[in-house]
């Protein structure tokens, strides 16, 4: 087994987001911008599931450093927060849950706005607490509902 020391290891900055791009977005022959609706999710689902399957086997093998710098990699990795977002914004059943913030839905122009700003390393805000009923019960608990972003933000960890 190779031992690692933390402090050892390079920091990973990935490839830069416009060369993600060109490899995840399909670019139309009019417009030169890029849109949420342009982007190619089966080769970016591609993309996370194969560096994930990287790290199950580097972990597998017990290689402790390689595992951390893929899963560096990973949540710095463009194709990880667009799939992240989308999850959020589009597949989760909670989707159309407001939190503190009081957003419920995002524009296809926000989404990527939120995707290319999306990092580990923010604060997370206060969850906005609600109380419901508990199932044949007249008590009631608490439930949490985070923003958008923190929402986000752990569907990428």
């Amino acid at each position: 087994m190779h031992k690692c020391n933390v402090y050892d290891m390079p920091t990973f900055q990935g490839l830069s987001n416009d060369y993600v791009l060109q490899k995840v977005v399909k670019m139309s022959n009019t417009s030169k911008s890029v849109e949420w609706n342009m982007v190619d999710w089966k080769s970016v689902e591609k993309a996370v599931f194969k560096l994930q399957k990287r790290i199950y086997r580097a972990t597998k093998e017990g290689d402790i450093c390689q595992t951390r710098k893929l899963q560096k990699t990973l949540i710095k990795g463009y194709s990880a927060r667009l799939l992240a977002v989308r999850k959020i914004t589009q597949d989760n059943k909670g989707k159309k849950t407001a939190g503190v913030d009081g957003v419920k839905s995002l524009s296809p122009k926000q989404r990527l706005i939120l995707a290319d700003n999306l990092a580990l390393t923010v604060k997370s805000r206060p969850t906005r607490r609600v109380w419901i009923d508990k199932p044949g019960k007249a008590e009631k608990r608490p439930l949490g509902i985070p923003t958008i972003n923190v929402r986000a933000a752990q569907m990428l960890a």
